[in-house]
């Protein structure tokens, strides 16, 4: 998922993870040059559905605009979730 508006600088890569342990979520968060956040979020479907609305706003300092959804199928390669650069 791509997520859009004030979320980088916010926080919102530490809470998402943060967000995601709890969840048992696997998958990885990073910021992208043109001021967006994507996620790859993998796990039981009732989980990754509620980071998904945990997206939908972020942390309390994020404003989020939009947020851009693409589903594919799980590919087994994670191991945790962690913020990549």
């Amino acid at each position: 998922m791509r997520i859009e508006g004030r979320v980088q600088g916010v926080a919102f890569r530490m809470e998402t993870r943060r967000a995601a342990e709890k969840r048992g979520v696997e998958g990885w968060v990073k910021n992208l040059p043109d001021g967006k956040v994507e996620a790859v979020f993998e796990g039981d479907e009732s989980d990754v559905q509620s980071m998904l609305q945990w997206c939908e706003t972020g942390p309390s300092l994020a404003r989020v605009a939009r947020v851009e959804v693409e589903d594919e199928p799980p590919s087994g390669d994670f191991e945790g979730f962690r913020i990549a650069y």
